[in-house]
């Protein structure tokens, strides 16, 4: 099969981030949230109080994105940023308790999301489909880090 044909592994795999993308956007519309958020929220809810560039290196981003991802953040009273006590250049960051609860709220919202994208499989088949997952993920990571 080339990649252009619409039942492609490629074609398929690109049409099902399109959708999961749409759908989470739709339900963190709700909780007055975008979907670059998650990740960064749920890091500071296990978490609290690390370096911006702590966060941009563990969410894979530029520091100038995480910055920007901040200072949104801030003005939506999700999160707090304070100069470190002993070292006055590094911002750590927290969350606010508008920003913990909007964290609860954001887990129950994953559990929706994940029963729709794999209510129809079996465990066995969630536990096969989450290893493929790895290995695409471990074959992008690697194929990013020869350019």
């Amino acid at each position: 099969m080339n990649e252009y044909n619409r039942d492609s592994l490629y074609h398929i795999f690109a049409e099902i981030i399109k959708l999961h993308f749409a759908r989470s956007h739709n339900l963190l519309e709700k909780l007055g949230i975008y979907p670059g958020q998650p990740p960064l929220l749920f890091a500071l809810y296990c978490k609290d109080g690390q370096s911006q560039r702590e966060l941009a290196e563990k969410l894979i981003i530029s520091p100038a994105t995480m910055t920007v991802m901040l200072k949104r953040m801030e003005k939506s009273e999700l999160i707090t940023r304070k100069q470190d006590d002993k070292d006055q250049r590094i911002l750590r960051v927290y969350l606010t308790k508008k920003g913990r609860e909007t964290c609860e709220k954001l887990k129950s919202t994953m559990k929706v999301l994940t029963e729709e994208c794999f209510c129809n499989l079996t465990e066995d088949e969630k536990i096969l489909l989450r290893r493929l997952l790895m290995q695409i993920r471990d074959n992008l990571i690697k194929a990013n880090k020869r350019n």
